[in-house]
């Protein structure tokens, strides 16, 4: 029998870092480890020949930390940030120091000392998070961007120090002159000083935005936890006989009290209802905009909103038991699940680094060996590593990144990082929830029938006359449809039915056809026929009647956004294959759906069916997106490949996701697709270039003909060509 855990990891830097620890605990024998370097957890199953200790030190082995769950609260204060702290201060040293090393007009008597004094403290300090990675990767015999750097960074220091204190840079009055040629030298008057402090700070600009996007990788799961209810009515025994309502906290509620919801109410847990009758909206489990009525007997769900009449509850589940708690492990289990894409930049560094390293070993071996000294030997190796420091490799995702989030934020689309955007290129399957994400969510009057010899406006009047003093979600949409009403008198609602009163003289009836029936209010054909076809489509037939007759039906329903057809078709053009899932029942989800344009349909399901629906698709080799607005959508989304989150719907939802539209049109997330795609290409382009420059140097610095302007050129126009590159984005034009 196995046990699950789940540890927290500190000490990852890449997703490489959370593969190594993946593979050293799977090799424990009955140990099957996840580890997630987005929310740093590893979830353990293990079996009783194993300890907790024996998977915490088997993670510290691996050169990370490892810590088993803290059960004490959290505390939400603002904390300081180490990272930005490190960023902010490298960015003040090291504005000067390139600005010095770049311009020559600046470089004053004693400038290479003032940039050595400036730049120290980044190279030593502020590449700290990049040497300790390094150092670790060494280890291990791995090689990362954080090797790259760190190497880089290091050689480019450690030779203008060299050069400043027994060479000739540190002579008073040294200059670097702008000045191109192809000469062999000796390097003692050459310094990199703005290499190292530049390269420095821009990785950690790069590091800074992914540790603040992986901050509020739990924020999904607080904010589905927050939903509940903080205190509840609990019915006691009084003292002097029968019962009285007690306010008390959440957390003290037990399987068995009975509570009291009223009218706007968050039910507080899962229970069943032993008195009284309502309509609760149960949107947020479901997704289905029709409110669910229920009586006696009948069970409700905790978070869900009490939308009508006083209701008395039985808790039946309590804590980690209810349907709430177990939508929050769907989430944190989905997002454990989710295989973290490596960084590109990582990966390429997996292959360059060591063929880099290699390359001056071989330039070191064969100056020594062809007598052409000590110095030029080293001249010519350290060189190598110098003008293999990414200098535009820094710039080549954050700057593509800034400029393509820019613009998703003008068109409103947030992109939460840059691991999100290479799932956008392999999507193949969008999958898209039914309310509001395809419809508007919102109840809405989309017909009124009159029976034969009535008017519509007397139908729709009189109805929304009385609806007015409902307070059914239905109700208020048939009120909603009309700007004026008139005053109602006698006003009575009839329990799960409807509801009648006095308006202008008449005794109207307004409700379920069933209310009408029993007062003896038959419904004509043509009446009949409303009703059925309104049954058919999946929306809700109210039928009014005054004085003793039918006089007619109002249909209710939610109404597919404007542009959703369009959207759905732009989609496919993406090659995308679109499906809709909803908790909505098949009837209006197929009607839906043909209006749209989607073919498959999946209807009826619960937030873990839709995650299960999720799964089924990816297990059948589809690469999945998900586009969804509501808490029943959270762990879906979490799953998917790519999560897109309606702006305009819930905390949880666009927690849970990749990327977030802010606008509540569908158009939108073909722009977000057509956007991300676009600034990975761009990234990618970054990238190749970036090494390409550098590649292409790489002969003359072996050859020992590396001039410092040469060199500064090399990387001046390669880190120009590739935020040039990236500001293309800022030309992305909106479907809109």
């Amino acid at each position: 029998m196995s046990t699950d855990v789940e540890l927290a990891i500190t000490g990852m830097t890449c997703a490489s870092c959370a593969n190594r620890i993946e593979r050293k605990l799977n090799k424990l024998d009955g140990v099957t480890a996840t580890v997630n370097y987005a929310t740093e957890k590893a979830k353990v199953s293990y079996p009783g020949t194993v300890s907790t200790d024996d998977l915490l030190r088997t993670v510290e082995a691996a050169g990370y930390a490892a810590a088993l769950p803290s059960t004490e609260v959290v505390d939400d204060a603002p904390e300081r940030d180490p990272l930005l702290q490190r960023l902010l201060v490298s960015t003040a040293l090291s504005i000067p120091v390139i600005a010095m090393g770049m311009v020559t007009a600046w470089q004053f008597t004693y400038w290479q000392w003032a940039s050595l004094v400036l730049a120290a403290p980044v190279v030593v300090w502020g590449a700290l998070p990049f040497h300790r990675a390094a150092w670790t990767n060494l280890r291990h015999g791995a090689t990362t961007m954080d090797t790259l750097v760190s190497v880089g960074v290091l050689a480019a220091f450690g030779w203008s120090l060299w050069a400043l204190f027994l060479g000739t840079a540190g002579e008073p009055g040294m200059t670097h002159p702008f000045r191109i040629s192809i000469d062999r030298t000796d390097g003692a008057g050459n310094i990199y000083l703005e290499a190292a402090a530049g390269v420095t700070t821009f990785l950690l600009a790069g590091r800074w935005l992914e540790h603040r996007s992986k901050r509020q990788s739990g924020a999904a799961l607080r904010a589905l936890m927050e939903l509940g209810a903080r205190d509840v009515g609990v019915l006691r025994d009084a003292p002097s006989g029968g019962q009285s309502e007690t306010r008390v906290p959440i957390d003290q509620l037990v399987v068995g009290d009975a509570f009291v919801v009223r009218p706007g109410e968050k039910i507080a847990t899962d229970g069943e209802v032993v008195e009284g009758s309502s309509a609760v909206d149960a949107s947020m489990l479901t997704g289905e905009s029709v409110p669910v009525e229920v009586r006696p007997g009948d069970a409700v769900v905790g978070a869900t909103v009490n939308a009508g009449g006083r209701l008395v509850v039985r808790a039946t589940r309590v804590g980690a038991d209810t349907q709430l708690a177990q939508m929050a492990r769907l989430v944190e289990d989905a997002q454990n699940g989710k295989a973290e894409v490596q960084r590109l930049a990582d990966r390429v560094s997996g292959i360059f680094v060591p063929v880099v390293i290699g390359l001056a070993v071989a330039t070191l071996g064969f100056w020594l060996g062809a007598g052409g000294g000590a110095t030029a030997a080293f001249t010519a190796a350290v060189a190598v590593l110098i003008i293999a420091c990414p200098c535009a490799l820094g710039l080549a995702t954050p700057t593509a990144l800034m400029v393509g989030t820019g613009r998703g934020a003008q068109l409103g689309i947030l992109i939460k990082g840059p691991e999100v955007l290479e799932q956008t290129r392999r999507v193949d399957t969008i999958v898209l929830d039914k309310t509001g994400t395809v419809t508007t969510g919102e109840m809405t009057v989309h017909e009124v029938v009159a029976a034969d010899g009535e008017s519509v406006d007397d139908v729709r009047r009189l109805a929304a006359a009385l609806e007015s003093a409902s307070e059914h979600p239905i109700g208020r949409a048939i009120a909603a449809s009309v700007d004026r009403r008139a005053d109602v008198e006698d006003f009575a609602n009839v329990e799960g039915l409807g509801v009648q009163g006095i308006v202008e003289g008449h005794a109207v009836v307004v409700g379920r056809p069933r209310l009408l029936e029993d007062w003896a209010q038959h419904l004509d054909a043509d009446l009949a026929a409303a009703v059925e076809r309104a049954q058919g489509e999946g929306r809700t037939p109210v039928a009014v009647g005054w004085d003793g007759r039918a006089r007619g039906v109002i249909v209710v329903g939610d109404t597919v956004k404007p542009s959703s057809a369009e959207a759905i078709a732009r989609l496919r053009d993406l090659g995308l294959t679109p499906i809709l899932l909803t908790g909505d029942n098949a009837a209006a989800a197929h009607h839906v759906a043909q209006q749209v344009g989607i073919e498959t349909v999946i209807a009826d399901v619960l937030p873990a069916d839709k995650v299960a629906a999720v799964q089924r698709l990816q297990a059948a080799g589809k690469v999945v997106a998900m586009v969804g607005d509501g808490v029943n959508d959270a762990a879906a989304l979490a799953q998917a490949d790519l999560g897109l989150a309606m702006g305009t719907g819930t905390d949880v939802a666009i927690e849970a996701s990749d990327l977030t539209l802010v606008r509540g049109d569908l158009l939108v997330a073909v722009d977000a697709i057509r956007l991300a795609r676009r600034t990975l290409a761009t990234i990618k382009g970054n990238l190749f270039w970036a090494f390409g420059y550098n590649v292409a140097a790489l002969p003359l610095a072996a050859a020992g003909l590396l001039n410092p302007m040469l060199a500064g050129a090399a990387m001046a126009f390669s880190s120009v060509f590739v935020v040039t590159n990236s500001l293309r984005l800022r030309g992305f034009r909106s479907s809109l």
